[in-house]
């Protein structure tokens, strides 16, 4: 029996293109496996991806608070809250089949939907999490912060696998934790930026923890706790460089940039090899690594704008000229294609 599969998009560091890549790594990886059932879960209280995959624009926001406004929440609110007082959720309970608010996905991509009211059952979610164990068996740290990566152990069909996408908020919220911890494989965008190359830093440090412990708030950090519980947290599987590429290929900045990140989170691989994800081929300097984990995405521009707004896949991209809350947005043919490509290379090595 073929076995589920998960990965995490998570940088923190605001801006780098989560959500946009969430929406478009699921749509086509929903379109080259067929065999698989697809599920987004929207760990964003913005919910942006949520809205994309439900066909953008105004439509797409009536039908966020549709769902999240039922007595029982069809959003990820509703699923961690039944899952915490009750132990365990009904996946199918909160899913959101796309096909069926947006024709232009495919029919095997659902959606858990994002919830703004994240923040407000963050406080809960924290105080569960801290409470006394009230036997030697009970452990409720590892309950609340192991509740996605159960979700992503479950099938919405016996006969199909499922190949889970969780998208998040660029914070350090509980409800990051959890989305983090349901994660198999970390997916790691950034930009050519500056910020973006000390976040991996930054990265490292929250998740796995510091080389050393603050005296006093070390043993607070979700890392500590984490490291205390043996919980199992992601690999990460690939460094998604996001707007890197110009018309051209890489503009003479933005390579330097881009390199500059790629030897950063190279150096991370060289002092914490177990971080990541088993590589096939054998990583003996910076070249290697880059050929290994790091994937080039391009610059979506335009076809960006198109697809947040129309909830439009590449794939079905086809037009020169869209609409857009009145204004008409041209969408280059090449542009288009390249998109296509860089994506379809990505979903690929998945």
């Amino acid at each position: 029996m073929e076995v589920n599969k998960s990965y995490v998009m998570w940088n923190n560091k605001g801006g780098v293109g989560k959500s946009t890549i969430t929406f478009h790594v699921a749509s086509v990886y929903a379109e080259k496996n067929l065999d698989r059932d697809v599920i987004v879960v929207d760990m964003c209280p913005q919910a942006n991806s949520s809205s994309m995959l439900m066909g953008g624009g105004k439509p797409s926001e009536a039908k966020l608070q549709e769902l999240i406004s039922k007595y029982e929440p069809q959003s990820i609110v509703g699923y961690i809250t039944e899952a915490t007082l009750n132990g365990d959720a009904d996946v199918n309970k909160f899913i959101t089949k796309l096909s069926d608010v947006n024709g232009n996905v495919s029919d095997n991509l659902y959606l858990i939907s994002g919830d703004g009211n994240l923040e407000l059952i963050a406080p809960l979610l924290s105080e569960r999490a801290e409470a006394t164990p009230l036997s030697a068996s009970d452990n409720p740290w590892i309950k609340i912060h192991s509740i996605i990566r159960e979700l992503t152990k479950k099938r919405i069909n016996t006969e199909r696998p499922c190949t889970y996408f969780i998208d998040t908020n660029p914070s350090f919220a509980i409800y990051t934790q959890l989305a983090i911890v349901g994660g198999d494989k970390l997916l790691v965008p950034i930009n050519a930026d500056d910020s973006s190359i000390f976040a991996i830093t930054g990265l490292f440090n929250l998740i796995w923890g510091t080389s050393v412990s603050h005296p006093v708030y070390g043993k607070y950090t979700f890392a500590s706790k984490a490291k205390s519980h043996n919980l199992e947290l992601p690999k990460i599987s690939f460094l998604l460089g996001n707007r890197f590429t110009q018309k051209k290929g890489a503009a003479h900045a933005f390579k330097a940039l881009s390199n500059e990140a790629i030897q950063k989170m190279y150096t991370e691989f060289k002092n914490n090899p177990d971080k990541f994800e088993t590589s096939s081929v054998e990583i003996n300097n910076v070249s290697d690594f880059e050929a290994a984990y790091s994937v080039e995405l391009r610059d979506f521009n335009s076809a960006g704008v198109v697809a947040a707004n129309q909830g439009l896949p590449l794939s079905k991209m086809d037009q020169h000229t869209y609409e857009v809350y009145g204004e008409k947005i041209q969408v280059a043919k090449e542009q288009r294609d390249k998109c296509k490509e860089t994506i379809e290379s990505l979903v690929s090595k998945l």
